[in-house]
């Protein structure tokens, strides 16, 4: 083998070091995510009447080693009300249990239907009581973005936010005392000093009442953003995961198709958009460091239109078990 000289080397570009570094650190950043690994939590598109949560009960096998790989299942519990009988509901919470599997909702908590805490959860409660009577083990709850919903919906001040929010936790923690509960909020929407205000503010308004702080927080990126328009980055991201980390509060992100409802717009969605969307956020987040306590892939949007099989080309769970291949320490 014939060695070059020194001389004979080219000089390596800053950018090129600088990924060259965080390629050296990825596996620095996952051994730093926790003393345990991360979990992992797939929610389909409540689309058509809901067919594609349940195709995945009706068609067991056709997600076996997906299964394998994730900690839990969540939908909205509107959806979930809505969209399905109770026998079924019974059948597939049944099977939940058997297969280990988590179920998770996400909620409201302040909305523009409903802009009290303490009314929200009277709402909401009649179909978690619904769920639990059908056998039903919610593990836990994300609230879907109070903070954004009070400042843009409602143009109420950030403190009603911190208030209605903490009552609404308060009455979870009292009537739900074994279920988590985490917060949902957007970025760049909110910039990451404010979403580092919102959670010491409701921590410390918990702390108060004598009510046990948020059990996780979830962030909702619009990455598309990111490059198209110049706001937000992957590395802000990284130092809100590393903030949560500094106060014992685990860091949960949500992967989706943030172009999809634009390329939509303009007849360029399918469901491979979906599939490239997830994996490309997935290598941004890892290559900025980033290594969350959760991994939540999530569709809100049209897609994909099919959940199964795991085998197929841009399904749903074909998405999740090739993200976790990817990604995603292996459960055991």
């Amino acid at each position: 083998m014939k060695i070059a000289s020194i001389a004979s080397f080219k000089p390596i570009s800053a950018v090129s070091m600088i990924f060259i570094i965080m390629v050296a650190l990825l596996p620095l950043a996952y051994a730093n995510a926790g003393d345990h690994p991360p979990s992992v939590w797939m929610m389909p598109p409540p689309i058509n009447n809901g067919r594609c949560f349940r195709d995945l009960f009706i068609h067991p096998n056709e997600w076996k080693e997906t299964r394998s790989r994730i900690d839990g299942i969540g939908y909205a519990d509107h959806w979930l009300n809505t969209q399905f009988n109770n026998q079924e509901l019974k059948t597939w919470f049944a099977q939940l249990k058997s297969w280990h599997i988590k179920l998770g909702l996400e909620v409201g908590a302040v909305k523009p239907w409903s802009a009290q805490g303490a009314k929200t959860f009277q709402i909401e409660r009649k179909m978690w009581d619904r769920f639990q009577s059908l056998g039903g083990h919610i593990a836990e709850i994300a609230m879907d973005e109070p903070f954004c919903s009070v400042r843009q919906d409602l143009k109420k001040p950030d403190s009603y936010a911190v208030e209605q929010t903490a009552d609404f936790v308060a009455l979870v923690r009292k009537h739900y005392p074994q279920v988590k509960i985490g917060d949902i909020e957007p970025y760049p929407f909110f910039s990451l000093k404010e979403l580092e205000w919102w959670i010491v503010s409701l921590n410390n308004r918990l702390a108060q009442l004598h009510v046990r702080g948020l059990d996780f927080f979830r962030l909702d990126t619009n990455w598309v953003t990111f490059s198209l328009y110049n706001q937000g980055t992957w590395s802000q991201v990284k130092q809100l995961e590393m903030f949560c980390r500094s106060r014992h509060l685990p860091f949960s992100l949500i992967y989706w198709a943030s172009e999809f409802p634009a390329a939509q717009r303009l007849g360029l969605a399918d469901d491979a958009t979906w599939y490239t969307s997830i994996m490309q956020e997935g290598y941004d987040y890892a290559l900025a460091g980033g290594s969350p306590d959760q991994y939540v892939i999530e569709s809100w949007v049209d897609g994909p239109a099919h959940t199964l099989p795991e085998t197929g080309h841009f399904t749903f769970t074909r998405s999740v078990l090739d993200f976790c291949r990817r990604f995603v320490k292996e459960k055991h």
